[in-house]
């Protein structure tokens, strides 16, 4: 009898030790996991009106980001900006050797200072997204692009000097601002991408001021 307990002890024994070895490798396996889902990198998407924030998983919130793939709009507002930009820095080049103004002068070299990084970003972003373009490209119209100056008001410019260029060249500028916020304006309706969002929100903002500024100096 005495035999038979004893081996029903071992028996026993050995048994709580195989289900202590269970519970520990499940234990470490659910250590494991918690390390894991705590590791994993979460997004807080702000919920809706009167709904609570949600919280997503990486995986989940690339899934739900809006799609903003350029439009025709986008394509035309870049070319389109790419050419007025172009121009502007024409204008502004005159300035150094027939302003008479310093402050026109001076608005001529912010003029070059912002809007020449602003085409290369806008090249860039062509380039970028050169595979999704739409067939057919985009043809420029100077004549119908908002603000942009006649070939013969160019030539007035160039040949002006002293304050008549100082006053010719805040005209064909302002208008040429103006033609902007429309251009501008007009791909924030129109437009899906975000970056070129960005880019048609900045130029509201700073060509909106220039042209208050311009408006002093007249």
């Amino acid at each position: 009898m005495r035999m038979a307990t004893d081996g029903t002890c071992r028996r026993l024994g050995l048994g709580l030790a195989a289900v202590a070895l269970v519970l520990a490798s499940t234990g470490c396996d659910d250590d494991a996991s918690d390390r894991t889902e705590k590791a994993a990198p979460v997004v807080v998407a702000p919920g809706k009106p009167g709904e609570p924030n949600r919280r997503l998983t990486a995986e989940e919130a690339a899934k739900e980001r809006p799609d903003d793939s350029p439009n025709s709009a986008d394509f035309g507002y870049v070319d389109s900006m790419i050419t007025h930009h172009r121009q502007a820095l024409t204008m502004s080049a005159l300035a150094p050797d027939r302003a008479a103004s310093t402050p026109v002068k001076r608005l001529a070299e912010r003029i070059t200072a912002a809007q020449g990084p602003e085409i290369g970003a806008m090249e860039r972003w062509l380039s970028f997204h050169a595979a999704g373009r739409p067939a057919g490209g985009h043809e420029h119209d100077h004549a119908t692009m908002p603000g942009m100056a006649t070939p013969e008001q160019l030539a007035a410019l160039g040949a002006a000097r002293g304050a008549a260029f100082d006053r010719l060249f805040l005209q064909l500028m302002t208008a040429h601002h103006r033609g902007a916020l429309t251009m501008a304006g007009e791909a924030l309706k129109s437009g899906n991408n975000g970056a070129v969002e960005e880019m048609a929100t900045e130029v509201i903002a700073q060509q909106s001021a220039e042209i208050e500024r311009m408006r002093s100096m007249g």
